[in-house]
């Protein structure tokens, strides 16, 4: 465990985002290898498929994403204010909560799933493969809550170096069980999504193992585990903005890929591919962001306001620093980039206008989200709820739509900066205003000491 509130903002910052970064790095890896694999063995209708599928998965678990970062942030507080009691009832509560929830989603999910398809307006040719490995992924999502929620716990406990063991394992698993079940098994798109729930399975089994043996803290029991209501409430009043946020954005990705869909199978394919290199590009800022609200979490549950300021301006120009250098990777090479999924000249073509375009902005997208992670790690998610819908569904949605009319499928692509923009500006302003000093849910009492054995670094 790591406390954050004392020492150099940037130092600590960047070493706990470095591990957060190598983590996700390594889950956009085998998203990224599925997505190669498919494209390359499959076709470019198995990787609409995938494509297609994806705002479907998003949209289904949006809501309780929500709740898992309400549960982090009051984690992260409890922690900085030494009460380590309520760290572990807080703990206890998520995983309750999150194991009815996401068995509850699945079946939902998986019940309304051509309704969501059809309403997408997916062509025909991609839908039977598209539904296959959407049924398979929900059926495994609980095994998906279990491993990102206990990687989201140990980071709210200042822990980033052990949810990149959890991850670079699922991910090499997932890739040799990709390779198995795909090219050598032959079992289609759906061997495909049998690799990610499997990995995602065996990766959470040996976190349970590793944390019950060796760590202080977390200890995962089905049966030893009490619900907290007085938590629950804490983690709903910060975790429900930031779920229907997730939740909207989700259902306006699903309302964006309706639009890409109905230009066909090469753009759906095409929109598939950069959209995963997009993810790629900016996960260096949104793991800064993330370090950056546990460390506002921390350094405002310990009463130490002063260096939220300190953190905020050594975090952006980390992430500014990283996002130029990416961008100038994806305007010099995108061909090479879209080619390594497929060979279909069109889809190349069409995702290397999508990369051009919005990388040229990353850097927009770099400083909102450090904005965001200050809001956040103070437990202040109701107003950037309302700024994100704003700028998702009256600004790019209803852009991408009217400039599609008149561009053709780069008017979407366009509409993605425009949205940014706007997020960015109207999170400025009110970041301006102080007003998320406020939303502080704990505080240190004056004499909290760590119980004894309780290593913090």
């Amino acid at each position: 465990m790591k406390d954050l509130t004392r020492g150099k903002e940037a130092r600590l910052i960047i070493r706990f985002a470095t591990p957060m970064l190598l983590g996700n790095l390594f889950q956009q890896l085998y998203n990224i290898v599925d997505s190669i694999i498919v494209g390359n063995v499959l076709g470019k209708q198995a990787l609409a498929a995938v494509g297609a599928s994806y705002p479907v998965i998003f949209t289904v678990i949006s809501l309780l994403i929500g709740v898992a970062s309400g549960t982090t942030i009051v984690i992260a507080q409890y922690f900085g204010a030494r009460q380590y009691e309520q760290v572990k009832k807080a703990m206890d509560t998520f995983y309750i909560f999150a194991f009815f929830a996401s068995i509850f989603l699945s079946a939902l999910g998986i019940y309304f799933s051509d309704d969501l398809f059809r309403l997408l307006k997916l062509p025909a040719e991609v839908l039977p493969q598209a539904r296959e490995y959407l049924h398979i992924i929900l059926a495994g999502i609980i095994v998906f809550f279990g491993l990102n929620g206990t990687n989201a716990i140990l980071r709210g406990l200042g822990d980033s170096k052990t949810p990149l063991f959890f991850q670079a394992g699922a991910t090499l698993t997932n890739i040799a069980l990709d390779l198995l079940f795909v090219v050598v098994f032959r079992w289609g798109i759906a061997g495909a999504a049998i690799a990610t729930v499997l990995a995602q399975a065996l990766a959470l089994g040996v976190a349970i193992w590793y944390l019950n043996k060796h760590h202080r803290l977390i200890h995962i029991s089905l049966f030893g585990m009490r619900f907290d209501r007085e938590i629950f409430r804490k983690s709903i009043r910060i975790g429900l903005p930031t779920g229907f946020q997730q939740t909207f954005v989700a259902l306006g990705m699903m309302a964006l890929m309706g639009i890409v869909n109905t230009f066909g199978t090469d753009v759906i394919a095409a929109y598939s591919v950069a959209g995963r290199l997009d993810s790629l590009a900016i996960l260096p800022a949104m793991n800064f962001s993330a370090a950056l609200a546990t460390f506002v979490g921390q350094n405002l549950g310990a009463g130490k306001p002063e260096r939220v300021k300190k953190g905020l301006f050594a975090t952006f120009w980390m992430s500014a620093l990283f996002s130029l250098v990416i961008t100038a990777v994806m305007q010099i090479f995108p061909e090479q980039l879209m080619s390594l999924f497929t060979q279909d000249a069109n889809v190349i073509a069409i995702g290397r206008q999508y990369l051009v375009i919005v990388s040229a902005f990353y850097i927009v997208f770099s400083a909102m989200f450090a904005l965001n992670g200050v809001l956040r790690g103070a437990g202040d998610t109701l107003v950037p709820m309302f700024i994100t819908l704003f700028a998702l569904w009256v600004i790019r949605i209803p852009s991408a739509w009217l400039l599609s009319r008149h561009l053709g499928v780069i008017g979407i692509w366009w509409a993605v900066p425009l949205g940014a923009f706007t997020g960015f500006t109207l999170t400025f302003l009110y970041y301006l205003t102080g007003k998320y000093r406020e939303k502080v849910v704990v505080r240190r009492p004056a004499a909290a000491k760590p119980p004894e054995g309780t290593p913090v670094v």
